[in-house]
């Protein structure tokens, strides 16, 4: 059998341990929360970029309505607007017209989808990591069940007054 003297290693142990007690001129003092800039910067920034994508669509939209001659255009503008600002539909906009219409609705779509990008920002900084993909994440969701009740109201105002809208 092998024996060890009773001395062996302990000097090294001792020195890693004396290493590990001495304070380092390098080292920060306390740990750096993680993620917390980036958290900060998706909750502040986050409601202001949830009107990126609508506002592309809005003015895809608008273009294809602006001097168009054709049903597919018109219909497709159509589309594209209602989808870009979705209080349009709660406004009457396929049965009412007028400046005055379309402004209210309008401002109330951008409050929408600010306040849509709130709840994503929020959603997506709860965890202990904070990513912008886990924002856009979070807010492709909400963005797609808005777009899904504004075409279930297209639908169901269609069914209820029993003429084609579009």
């Amino acid at each position: 059998m092998h024996s060890q003297s009773p001395g062996r290693g302990e000097g090294a142990l001792a020195a890693l341990e004396q290493l590990d007690r001495a304070q380092r001129p390098n080292a920060p003092q306390r740990p750096t929360p993680v993620g917390r800039s980036n958290r900060r910067s998706i909750r502040r920034r986050g409601p202001l970029l949830a009107l990126v994508l609508p506002a592309l669509i809005g003015a895809s939209g608008l273009a294809l309505l602006r001097g168009n001659e054709s049903t597919a255009r018109g219909v497709g503008g159509f589309v594209l607007v209602v989808l870009a600002a979705p209080l349009l539909t709660v406004a009457g906009v396929p049965l009412r017209s007028g400046t005055s219409v379309y402004a209210v609705a309008g401002a109330a779509s951008v409050v929408l989808w600010c306040g849509l990008g709130a709840v994503a920002a929020r959603r997506a900084t709860r965890g202990t990591i904070a990513t912008w993909a886990g924002f856009w994440g979070e807010y492709m969701v909400l963005l797609i069940a808005a777009w899904a009740g504004t075409v279930l109201a297209l639908v169901g105002a269609n069914l209820v007054l029993g003429r084609s809208l579009i």
